[in-house]
Parts: structure tokens; C-alpha cells; sequence
């Protein structure tokens, strides 16, 4: 697959855009829902007893009952209030959850390690989708390394500006044959994933994972590792690319908006503080800074727009500019 150049990058600054997808005009139902925002406790609350009845029904041999499950139980206006004000509306994510749970294969790439797991993450994402509705969409590799919103970690990095980790995918065959080998000689050393295509992030990103990782420090003893990073900003045709391999990258998504990143907590655990760096992420949930999709290795976030221009003004002081 194509990854980013290894130069130092752009800087924080300006660059010469390749303009993401045309914001469209909120429709009258967004301005409906920016005026009177759904109740998310309510919808999460809901969807973990959706997820009590799929995993009931999750070895009937035909499709027919999770259908009509499906079917009754988006209709609920907990639910719906958040499908509603999705692009898709409630009609669109209907079918399309039904067509991944159709499809659904089991296998060693995807978090959703069984179809309760799949329904999990599609209907918790969607309020990722919900809050940013109207934002333009990375379509291609080139917009996303083009973007004028986006900063490159790598010169953040080199600075010490970072509170975080992360690791690039290999370029090359030999680099992903070095990966390997590292690998099999000191398997734990780090998570097992592939690194990032885009080491690229919105900076209002960038400002919460600092924070984030600045806190995780502070609640854990001396050696644990930083908090660490496996995905930020993808294209959309990137997710395709990753779909096609079996992972579960939902369409649409907060990762082709640049508002989402995942970060590993499996690894975590053999330090002793897994626990604890779930309920810093579940805390933050509550306050209603982010969204929270357990995906098993790591946890998918989601930056919420009321949290946007505090990150904002964050990151602008902690930089410098």
C-alpha cells in the first residue's frame, strides 16, 4: 500500500490544498438537531440492550430474526433521534448495518470479533457521524496529505511536542521484513499493528491526545509506556482499501474526517493499567468531550465539536503560535 514520503514533512503551517469534498448546506433536519441535540446516554443505554438481544440471536442459522430485531429496535426514539440526524438517516443506516451483518466474516484483521461486536461499533460510531455531519470528507490519499487542516507529527515529534506514540506502516519490503523480525525477537515490545498511512492530524487531535497522554502518565507508575496511537486521519479510499482486507472500517466514518483516532489498550494490559486508561477515555465520554467505541485491541475516539475550539486555543498556546 502507499504510504506518506519519509522527509521531515510539512510543518505546521500552509500548504497548497487539495481541497476534501465540498461542505454541503445543512440540511433542515441538521438545524433541527443542532437546535435540540439527541440524548446520548439514552442512545448508548439503548444500544447496549440491542446488543443483549444480537448476541442472543447471534447463532440462529437464518437472518430473518436479527432482521426483525433490527428493524423494531432503531425504531426506538432513543435510537433513532441519533440515525435520524446521521446524513444517512435512519432508512441508511438501517440498511446499511443490515448489509454488514450480512456480510460479516470473522477473521484476524477485524475488532468486531463477532457480529455483536459489528453492531457495537456501526451504531456507537454513528454519533462520530452525527456530530460532524456537515464537515467535508478526505476522499483521496492526496487530499489528505495536502490539507491545509492537518499537521505532520513526524516535525511535531522531532521537536518533543508530542505525549504520545505512534509508528509509521513500512515503506518498503524491507522495512516491513525488519518489522517482522523485531517482532518475533521481542514480541511484546510494542502493540501489533500496522502503523499509520497518514502520520498527519487535525490539530484540535493533536491537542487532546497530548492531553490525554499528559493525564495517562499521571495515573500510572514509572516505565509505562506513553499513551500510543495505531490510527488517526484516513482517506476514503484508504477505508475501502482497509475493508477490502477485512478490517471493520465502517463507512461513513469520523476517520475520513479527520475528528477520529483509535488508541491501544490491549498492550496495555500487560503493564497493569489498562483499566486505568479506560476509565480516563470513559470519563472524558461522560464530560462529553469525546466518544467512546470499545473495538477490543483499541478504542475508537471521537473528538466532540463543543470540545473543538477549547482544543483549539490548547494547542495554539502549547505550540507557540
Amino acid at each position: 500500500m502507499r504510504v506518506p514520503s519519509r522527509s521531515p514533512g510539512q510543518q505546521p503551517g500552509p500548504v497548497s490544498p487539495t481541497a476534501p469534498a465540498r461542505r454541503r448546506a445543512p440540511s433542515a433536519l441538521s438545524r433541527r438537531a443542532t437546535a435540540a441535540q439527541p440524548d446520548l446516554d439514552a442512545y448508548r443505554a439503548a444500544v447496549a440492550d440491542l446488543l443483549i438481544e444480537v448476541g442472543a440471536l447471534a447463532g440462529a442459522p437464518g437472518t430473518a430474526a436479527r432482521q426483525v430485531l433490527i428493524d423494531q429496535r432503531l425504531r426506538e426514539p432513543a435510537i433513532a433521534a441519533v440515525l435520524n440526524a446521521t446524513p444517512q438517516g435512519l432508512v441508511g443506516a438501517r440498511e446499511t448495518l443490515l448489509l454488514e451483518m450480512a456480510r460479516y466474516q470473522p477473521n484476524e484483521r477485524s475488532s468486531a470479533a463477532d457480529l455483536t461486536a459489528l453492531v457495537r461499533i456501526y451504531l456507537l460510531s454513528r454519533i462520530d457521524v452525527m456530530w460532524w455531519r456537515d464537515a467535508p470528507t478526505y476522499l483521496t490519499d492526496e487530499q489528505v496529505n495536502a490539507s491545509p487542516d492537518l499537521v505532520d507529527l513526524e516535525w511535531l515529534r522531532r521537536r518533543d511536542l508530542l505525549r504520545f506514540r505512534y509508528q509509521e506502516q513500512p515503506a518498503t519490503l524491507l522495512g516491513r521484513g525488519v518489522r517482522a523480525l523485531r517482532r518475533r525477537v521481542r514480541p511484546a515490545a510494542t502493540p501489533r499493528t500496522a502503523g499509520l498511512l497518514f502520520r498527519r492530524a487535525r490539530r484540535e487531535v493533536v491537542a487532546l491526545l497530548n492531553d490525554i497522554g499528559r493525564e495517562f502518565a499521571a495515573r500510572t507508575p514509572v516505565g509505562t509506556p506513553p499513551l500510543w496511537v495505531t490510527s488517526l486521519v484516513r482517506s476514503a479510499e484508504h477505508q475501502h482499501r482497509l475493508r477490502r482486507l477485512g478490517y471493520a472500517a465502517m463507512v461513513p466514518s469520523g476517520h475520513c474526517l479527520g475528528w477520529a483516532v483509535d488508541v491501544e489498550m490491549e498492550w496495555f494490559g500487560r503493564f497493569g493499567v489498562r483499566q486505568t486508561l479506560a476509565d480516563l477515555l470513559l470519563a472524558r465520554q461522560r464530560t462529553g468531550e469525546v466518544n467512546v467505541v470499545d473495538e477490543g485491541q483499541a478504542w475508537h475516539l471521537c473528538l466532540a465539536p463543543a470540545a473543538r475550539r477549547r482544543l483549539r486555543r490548547a494547542y495554539e498556546t502549547e505550540m507557540g503560535v
